[in-house]
């Protein structure tokens, strides 16, 4: 069996620099290394889903230049449909800036040049793309306008919508109502609960199932993640491995459980193998060089159970 997934999302360039530590203001850094990776986390989705056997189309747009054509010949290498993905002949390709640190932690500046430009009127016309779909993909990377077109195409043809709010600065207030699985980080669930936690406990996640309903699923780094929906709150440990860059982990994460969900998964076996993508990605370094093969997935679940558990009391709410 074959899933279907269609991610709507940016195409962004990512220039790599490496260095000891971030640097603070005023203040120069010298680094270790400069790396060129394809990126954007819609293209990072859709190659982790593809990677993980889904039938997958990507919704974008890219500049008419190189970084535009190394974006295309990718996703056909990829076998990732993109006759959806447009060419802008005004604004270049999109660019980020990842400062990754010798820890692995990163922080990222990005400029989204032709992903702006991409509208909703594009969205409808890739319709058919969206509602032939099982699953939709969708981040914050682009217009929030293009986010919720896409998210009303879904909903009205019974497709299962996956918001990965990344980044949450704006707020997700026009996607209320639209959204079945909500994925962030636990900053970005924090940011959108709006709420003072004392601990590293799951508060926010729970506040965001009582704000929107729905399953969300709150990664916690090096913790593992959080699934909280109708059937109550799970958590799910990490994997123990060598961190060598984060960049890319959570679209590995949200790509694979939009395979497994797309696959008629239960949420708690999708959330197992995305918990084990993510941990896979952080071994490489790159982003779309590091989105795991569903084969080194299932071996990692398989070779290293982890259970996901109740929590022995639920977090206060605050």
């Amino acid at each position: 069996m074959t899933g279907r997934v269609c991610v709507v999302g940016s195409l962004i360039m990512d220039l790599a620099l490496r260095a000891p530590r971030r640097p603070g203001p005023g203040e120069t850094v010298i680094g270790t290394s400069f790396e060129m990776f394809l990126g954007g986390k819609g293209f990072n989705q859709a190659v982790a889903a593809a990677r993980c056997g889904a039938q997958t189309t990507m919704i974008g747009r890219i500049g008419d230049d190189d970084f535009g054509q190394q974006f295309l010949a990718q996703l056909a290498r990829d076998g990732i449909d993109h006759e959806h993905v447009s060419i802008d002949p005004v604004d270049g390709t999109g660019i980020g800036v990842p400062l990754v640190e010798d820890s692995g932690e990163n922080s990222i500046v990005i400029v989204a040049r032709a992903n702006a430009r991409l509208t909703p009127q594009h969205i409808a016309d890739a319709a058919d793309a969206i509602t032939s779909a099982d699953v939709l993909l969708l981040q914050l990377e682009l217009s929030i306008d293009v986010a919720v077109a896409a998210a009303r195409i879904a909903r009205d043809a019974g497709v299962k919508v996956v918001l990965n709010p990344a980044p949450a600065s704006g707020g997700i207030e026009p996607l209320h109502g639209l959204i079945d699985v909500l994925v962030p980080n636990e900053p970005e669930a924090r940011s959108l609960a709006g709420t003072s936690i004392a601990d590293d406990g799951s508060a926010p996640a729970l506040v965001l199932r009582d704000r929107l309903g729905g399953a969300i699923v709150m990664t916690i780094g090096k913790r593992g993640c959080v699934l909280v929906d109708a059937g109550g709150l799970v958590s799910v440990p990490a994997h123990p491995v060598d961190v060598v860059d984060t960049v890319g982990a959570g679209d590995a994460f949200c790509g694979a459980l939009g395979h497994w969900l797309s696959l008629g998964s239960s949420m708690v076996d999708a959330v197992v193998h995305a918990n084990a993508a993510g941990a896979l990605a952080v071994t490489r370094p790159g982003a779309e060089p590091s989105m795991p093969a569903v084969d080194s997935i299932v071996r990692l679940v398989a070779s290293r159970p982890v259970t996901a558990t109740e929590p022995a009391t639920t977090p206060d709410r605050m």
